[in-house]
């Protein structure tokens, strides 16, 4: 039987891995009969490494993927294509598409300083639209830096996380303490990429004093509208390539305890 078929105008959830899976654990907790639909795109990761034109190609086909499957509304849970190419996907896609954007007024909010320091993958800090966001969202209360995360990114899709505590403690204390010694008075960060917040208990012990936005729950809350009752059911499904492998990323999920079994998706029709 095909497990798509069995869910109840199911709200899909995805981007170029794991990170997803955040907003996925959210959506159960805030809308617990929700059917939920979780792609990760393991084929096109990662995101943060594409330019514009790479990143709307391969959202397109994970919308379109999604919008096959049956999903009744889509979130897009990666930051970089939801500041660079949101818009251009809403306009082809058929169902409502959600984002999830740096938290930047509410981190500003939260800082003392005025200072915040948004990080983030290289596509999304080093591309346009990200200044003009932070601008608009920022209005003039304070300065947003941004930062290339992609390494730490890296840390959480490769399960070194996981396995590897040693080192990856070790790499968040280079990262954030290189960042703090040409910008001392940032006091919050936003972790702008959906795979950071798996990196929260280390850069919340290796810097207590300093604050770290989830940028997914405003999103979440974004969907309520769209929320049916169901049976609760998440289906994964996987796309994958010679390098990220549907194997790697089942090794993935057993490791961190999440229990799902990825449908491998083939290409397009």
């Amino acid at each position: 039987m095909d497990p798509f078929a069995t869910l109840h105008q199911p709200i899909g959830v995805f981007d170029a891995g794991i990170g997803s899976y955040a907003a996925v654990r959210l959506l159960q907790e805030r809308f617990p009969n929700q059917d939920l639909i979780y792609l990760a795109d393991r084929a096109s990761f990662p995101y943060g490494g594409k330019n514009r034109q790479a990143l709307l190609e391969v959202t397109a086909q994970a919308v379109q993927r999604l919008q096959g499957l049956g999903a009744s509304a889509i979130l897009m849970a990666s930051n970089a294509p939801s500041v660079t190419v949101l818009e251009d996907l809403r306009r082809t896609a058929s169902v409502p598409l959600f984002g999830v954007v740096p938290p930047v007024a509410e981190a500003l909010a939260l800082s003392k300083s005025g200072q915040i320091g948004v990080l983030g993958v290289r596509s999304m800090v080093q591309s346009p639209e990200l200044g003009a966001y932070i601008a608009a969202a920022s209005r003039g209360r304070g300065q947003a830096f941004s930062f290339n995360a992609s390494a730490l990114v890296d840390l959480v899709e490769s399960g070194a996380f996981l396995t590897d505590p040693a080192r990856t403690t070790a790499q968040v204390d280079v990262f954030v303490r290189a960042i703090l010694a040409t910008q001392p008075e940032i006091d919050v960060f936003t972790l702008s990429s959906t795979h950071l917040p798996w990196l929260d208990a280390y850069f919340q012990r290796l810097f207590p004093g300093k604050a770290f936005v989830d940028p997914v729950r405003a999103s979440i809350e974004a969907l309520e509208c769209l929320t049916t009752t169901g049976t609760g059911r998440v289906v994964c499904a996987v796309t994958e390539n010679p390098t990220h492998t549907a194997s790697a990323f089942r090794s993935m999920l057993a490791a961190m305890r999440i229990d799902l079994q990825p449908v491998v998706l083939g290409g397009l029709q």
